[in-house]
């Protein structure tokens, strides 16, 4: 596996010069097989520039099979998908995978944001490509694209949101935005879907500082994802969902300050990166 980041900012899009290294678009992950097989995780504004990238090949042009992971329906994890060029061409297929009582539940939620209202689009079946729809429940596996797929629900303020585990070869990556835990750290189930992984991807959206002052808002701080790093023994601790009004320089002070941490808590041996639109790491 490889993964590429193409959003990595929280609650809504925060372009402009204070943000260009980082980026402003919001959550998008892209994943992509040994084989080569897509797997997008989360549809923020970060997945239009995606799918623009993807319709520059013939795999946009009606051969492109992938799937959509969703950890939750926040806007800014669902706003980006009327954006995603591919899912107007013909012959392009798109599975959708997300937390719901029910698939028919999940595609009214994605159905509303296209609302007259909202969307000249109207409806997913208006879109040119074939679309399934599956609802995922806590502790469930499943196969996508010869990947194997845990989960679990992380505590984010009034609702839950999703984390991925996706296995490979004996490699695993974890993607775990929007987790507010409580004043106990990670729960346990939390801790044994990130064990040993290569990856994780963890929520970052405060400083310790700022996290104490909105609570109620479910997020972490990069204090919180160095304690899951730590307890979990990963191998790769990666900085996500930055607060949209943190400035480039505010990040790299958190980078630092996290690294410190990770050091001092006896975390010297995980290596620590601030995620970047752009950047592709290797799993």
């Amino acid at each position: 596996m490889e993964i590429t980041f193409w959003g990595v900012r929280g609650s809504f899009p925060a372009p402009g010069p204070e943000t260009n290294r980082y980026g402003g678009n919001t959550s998008c992950v892209e994943v992509r097989t040994r084989k080569g097989s897509l797997i997008l995780l989360d549809a923020g504004t970060g997945i239009s520039p995606l799918g623009r990238a993807i319709m520059q090949s013939d795999e946009g042009h009606g051969h492109l099979d992938a799937a959509l992971l969703l950890t939750h329906a926040h806007w800014d994890h669902i706003q980006g998908f009327p954006f995603f060029a591919p899912i107007y061409s013909a012959g392009n297929s798109l599975a959708i995978y997300g937390p719901s009582r029910s698939s028919g539940r999940l595609e009214s939620v994605l159905e509303g944001q296209m609302n007259p209202h909202f969307s000249p689009i109207h409806s997913l079946k208006n879109l040119g490509s074939q679309i399934e729809i599956h609802a995922v429940h806590e502790g469930q596996t499943f196969e996508v694209a010869g990947l194997q797929v845990s989960v679990c629900l992380n505590p984010h303020g009034t609702t839950k949101a999703m984390a991925y585990r996706l296995e490979e070869g004996g490699r695993a990556f974890v993607y775990a935005p929007d987790a507010g835990y409580s004043s106990a750290g990670p729960p346990p189930k939390s801790v044994e879907l990130y064990q040993g992984a290569q990856v994780l991807v963890h929520d970052c959206t405060y400083t310790p500082e700022d996290r104490a002052l909105r609570l109620e808002r479910g997020f972490s701080s990069y204090a919180d994802a160095a304690e899951a790093a730590l307890r979990a023994q990963v191998k790769h601790l990666v900085m996500f969902h930055y607060d949209q009004d943190y400035t480039d320089e505010q990040v790299d002070q958190m980078l630092e300050r996290c690294r410190a941490l990770l050091d001092e808590r006896g975390g010297k041996k995980i290596k620590l990166t601030a995620a970047a639109e752009g950047t592709t790491l290797p799993v």
